[in-house]
């Protein structure tokens, strides 16, 4: 349930679309909606931050100690990430601004996070649903 996460992933879930959007506007010359592809990917990115071991402790994904991305969509965010993230001081300055303090905080091991949750380990088996 989308109200039961930390502000943090709110925030991360609501970079993640707005930077989907921008490379979506730009390569695939859509207005309101993004593509069925960029859904898609909106979408399974919103999954990974549900499923992250960390929760509120989660550093940002550039950052992360676990890359729970398959490959094909790690790759595809990342053109998105490599073409949107500059673009975004201009489009959503305050999120941009937000996003590079994130991205400042350093990532706690995955160790650390599962001594301090016993629950968190059971995300670690799902790597790349």
């Amino acid at each position: 349930m989308e109200t039961a996460l930390p502000s943090l992933l709110h925030r991360e879930k609501a970079t993640i679309e707005a930077m989907v959007r921008i490379y979506c506007r730009y390569h695939h010359g859509t207005k309101i909606k993004p593509c069925m592809d960029c859904r898609e990917l909106i979408d399974y990115a919103g999954k990974r931050l549900n499923l992250c071991p960390f929760q509120a402790d989660k550093p940002t994904c550039g950052n992360c100690t676990v890359h729970c991305y398959k490959p094909k969509m790690r790759e595809h965010i990342r053109r998105v990430m490599k073409f949107a993230g500059p673009r975004m001081i201009w489009h959503h300055p305050i999120m941009a601004l937000r996003h590079l303090l994130d991205g400042r905080r350093p990532a706690p091991s995955l160790r650390q996070q599962q001594s301090a949750t016993p629950a968190a380990g059971r995300n670690k088996t799902r790597k790349h649903s």
